[in-house]
């Protein structure tokens, strides 16, 4: 493997979610760790499960993995890390001021800006603390999916010029009061991350059109802000030998195949490596083991009733249940590469089709609707929320309101407050809550952003509607906030999005624990790519189906109240006769 001679102190792998950065990551670590190397494995991801990949449970501590010598591991937990900030800010003052005050600078501490800024802090103090220099040969960063990563990694120069302008006391103070004290590590962070002898970024991407496009577009902001030292892996290629007298197989070989010949040019200089698809759920040391190996662990037996496809509820029958009510918010939800904007194309053109009218947006940065859908559709109105447009709209907003009667004084104190980084959670948040409004009148399906920052999302929804409860809460006036609608299962319902394998399914339960405890109960999960509903002859897709019965049986009689299965298919799901062929399961 390439992108492991002479590997430098800091290994960063990112790219879009679900292209298997943690496996390879943690592989990475275990094969370091063996050479006698002593390792550090960090996840920076909102939605890490990088515990359940060794199974034991890390923590936003350094723990060592019991099982690999040389080899400990750190979650950045954004809660724990916020929770932590906002005790380093307010301590100081509590007792001191008074006690509104305190309570003010509580509730601006409350935002997802505050956990952004929070995990950063986390972040900069492991690429500059001395000790840890000392203790481990080399640090491994599981990141966030791509648009977080892009974030998190453009915030050490982001930070550092905001606190150079001498911005550090806009109107955001609560979350930016703390920046000041660490302006020399953010400095010595940028230095390490622009450096090539100290770090390498690991692009990984499966070989889907999609996935190659967003590595393209990370691999072209990340060497804008310095990050040049790159390296591209292709995961989860197909092996040729499979595709031997098997429909399905050789479909997908093809298509694969095809790809990789027009990978994008950008990436085409990037020294590349290519992991070829395994039978066994990574998980476990064993797995980890194998992951990187040209050896492969020996395939099972498959029984003629373990060949046979799946019979399992459609995504079909789940629409019609969704039809009855005639309206509402359907919002889909998942942790990254599952394909949620594909079945939220395919549940909203089920909708489109019975007559009914439909709207579907993203609030996911790497969605491509259009390119999914492919061509119009009566009654479906297709749209996005567009961080940088929704943040340039408020901007305006704010100044026509606010900014009308300011002279020019206050004015350019108003703009420079809008510049904050800040105000794009605000203008998201808007957007979002205008949307979840229209579902009293038509469906909205919402395909969101990966779990990490629908979550965020979400925090920020539940501190409007907190705000909104204190104010209104004495005076006896009905409300109704946009967290109230998600709470209400007669105007939303939330499917959840995940594949058949351990890892996405532990992740989507975990999700359901985050939603429930926010008061939102998910309606039905989904399982995508299904192997089990598909037919094959492939011994190693049917080693795979035969893994996915125990899953899709946990997710029947564990996890969910409903849920449908939905097939792997011989051509990509893109237009509206695939779309529909992924909802019947057959070819309509």
């Amino acid at each position: 493997m390439q992108f492991l001679d002479q590997p430098p102190r800091f290994l960063f792998f990112t790219g879009k979610g679900g292209v298997g950065k943690t496996s390879i990551a943690c592989a990475t670590a275990v094969r370091l760790a063996a050479e006698g190397k002593s390792v550090l494995l960090v996840s920076t991801d909102p939605a890490s499960n990088v515990g359940q990949v060794f199974g034991v449970s890390i923590g936003n501590q350094i723990t060592r993995i019991p099982a690999v010598a040389n080899l400990s591991a750190l979650e950045i937990d954004p809660q724990a890390a916020a929770q932590l900030y906002r005790d380093r800010i307010v301590g100081p003052v509590r007792g001191v001021l008074p006690e509104d005050v305190v309570k003010s600078i509580e509730e601006q501490l409350s935002g997802a800006c505050t956990t952004e800024i929070a995990a950063f802090d986390e972040f900069t103090a492991l690429l500059t603390d001395a000790a840890l220099a000392q203790d481990y040969q080399h640090i491994i960063f599981d990141t966030a999916p791509t648009g977080h990563t892009i974030r998190l990694l453009q915030l050490p120069g982001a930070w550092s010029g905001f606190l150079e302008d001498g911005k550090g006391d806009a109107s955001c103070l609560g979350p930016l009061a703390g920046l000041e004290k660490q302006r020399s590590q953010y400095q010595a962070a940028v230095d390490a991350l622009a450096d090539p002898l100290r770090t390498r970024l690991v692009l990984v991407a499966r070989a889907q059109a999609s996935t190659l496009r967003e590595a393209a577009r990370t691999h072209e902001e990340l060497a804008a802000i310095g990050l040049r030292q790159q390296y591209l892996v292709i995961n989860g290629v197909l092996p040729a030998a499979e595709a031997a007298e098997d429909e399905l197989a050789a479909a997908i070989y093809a298509r694969e195949q095809a790809v990789i010949l027009a990978i994008p040019a950008v990436l085409q200089a990037l020294p590349r490596d290519q992991i070829a698809l395994k039978a066994f759920n990574l998980v476990g040391l064993d797995a980890l083991q194998h992951l990187l190996g040209s050896d492969a662990a020996p395939i099972a037996v498959t029984t003629p009733e373990q060949a046979q496809a799946l019979d399992a509820p459609t995504l079909a029958a789940m629409v019609d249940e969704i039809a009855a009510d005639g309206h509402g918010l359907i919002m889909v939800m998942g942790k990254g590469g599952v394909g949620k904007t594909t079945l939220a194309a395919a549940v909203a053109v089920e909708l489109a089709q019975r007559g009914l009218p439909v709207h579907l947006t993203t609030s996911d940065p790497a969605a491509h609707l259009s390119e999914t859908l492919s061509e119009a559709l009566d009654n479906l109105r297709v749209s996005r929320i567009d961080p940088h447009a929704e943040t340039e709209r408020y901007r305006r907003q704010v100044l026509q309101s606010k900014g009308a009667q300011l002279d020019a004084q206050g004015r350019a104190m108003l703009e420079e407050d809008l510049r904050s980084p800040c105000t794009e959670e605000i203008a998201v948040f808007q957007a979002f809550s205008r949307i979840i409004r229209e579902g009293g009148k038509q469906f909205v399906v919402m395909d969101t952003a990966p779990t990490g920052h629908t979550l965020l999302l979400l925090d920020a929804t539940g501190a409007y509607h907190r705000d909104i409860a204190r104010q209104m809460g004495d005076k006896g006036v009905h409300f109704t906030t946009p967290m109230m609608q998600l709470q209400d299962p007669k105007q939303t319902k939330v499917l959840l999005v995940t594949l058949a394998e351990t890892t996405p399914v532990l992740e989507a339960a975990s999700l359901q624990d985050d939603l429930r405890r926010a008061g939102i109960e998910p309606w039905a999960w989904v399982i995508n790519n299904s192997i089990a509903a598909a037919s094959t002859r492939s011994p190693l897709l049917l080693q795979r189906a035969a893994n996915e019965r125990r899953e899709i049986a946990a997710v029947a009689n564990l996890h969910a109240c409903r849920y449908a299965l939905v097939p792997l298919l011989k051509h990509e799901p893109v237009g509206i006769h695939y779309l529909r062929a992924l909802a019947h399961r057959e070819e309509v």
